[in-house]
């Protein structure tokens, strides 16, 4: 229960670095005519982390069903 609550703690602070990443994004496009290349692929780490973040929480329940199961019949 420990990872998961950490888990949980760190995909939501990674979705807010997400959010204000895209947000600092357009308005870097809105004020700037041609923006360095690195303004446009800052946000995919923060999203590569949700992604992973949110993959474990997704998964968390059917893990502990199949270990449940597991024990069960062992």
């Amino acid at each position: 229960m420990i990872v998961t609550k950490w888990v949980r703690q760190v995909h939501r602070w990674v979705a807010v670095a997400f959010t204000v990443s895209v947000v600092v994004v357009a308005v870097v496009l809105a004020t700037q005519d041609e923006p360095a290349e690195w303004v446009y692929l800052s946000p995919l780490l923060p999203l590569g982390l949700l992604f992973l973040t949110g993959a474990a929480l997704f998964l968390q329940p059917y893990l502990v069903k199949w270990r449940r199961t597991r024990r069960a019949t062992a």
